[in-house]
């Protein structure tokens, strides 16, 4: 089952590490794979630091993995970017093949893309080589694509949509992204 999180708004990441620890309570594993996210460190990359002493979660008799993998190079061309573009792309293109052979691997009941759809907005990846990935995605695997602008063919292709709006955020009048809470 693919799931879209997108829109302006905040909530996207955050959903989908909801949609994780639901599954992980429910005793399947779940993956996020996190394309543009890069060294800036969020709430959710301490979460793996602890997950490397502690690799799995317990629900009744069965242990389920919770992984994360920060694959991107951080924001493409701002703040302070000076990476070469042919890097982004690297990255993108290996994040992908990686998302492949993990889903080949069945042994995720969800994989989550977070910032995918940046990713393709900002040409690091084709959105046609992404639904060629997608449509190898089992019947019992649930695949969320995060970020703002998702395609209207990713949309097309989903089975669940949903577009997080913003209608009132501090950062509008200026105040800065609040740890724990913005990342």
């Amino acid at each position: 089952m693919i799931i879209i999180f997108t829109g302006n708004g905040k909530g996207k990441t955050t959903a989908s590490l909801g949609q994780m620890m639901r599954m992980v309570g429910r005793g399947k594993n779940a993956l996020m794979i996190q394309y543009i996210k890069g060294p800036w460190k969020s709430g959710e990359d301490f979460i793996e630091v602890m997950q490397k002493n502690h690799a799995t979660l317990r629900h009744n008799s069965r242990s389920s993995t919770f992984q994360l993998i920060k694959m991107g190079l951080g924001f493409v061309g701002i703040l302070g970017d000076t990476l070469p573009r042919k890097e982004h792309v690297h990255a993108a293109e290996q994040a992908l093949a990686y998302f492949e052979k993990e889903l080949a691997a069945k042994k995720w009941g969800l994989i989550v893309l977070d910032e995918i759809n940046v990713a393709v907005q900002l040409k690091l990846l084709k959105a046609a080589t992404v639904l060629k990935t997608l449509k190898k995605v089992p019947l019992d695997t649930f695949v969320i694509l995060t970020g703002r602008g998702a395609p209207p063919s990713f949309i097309r292709a989903a089975h669940l949509a949903t577009e997080m709006r913003e209608i009132k955020h501090p950062f509008a009048k200026g105040e800065l992204a609040k740890i724990a809470l913005d990342f």
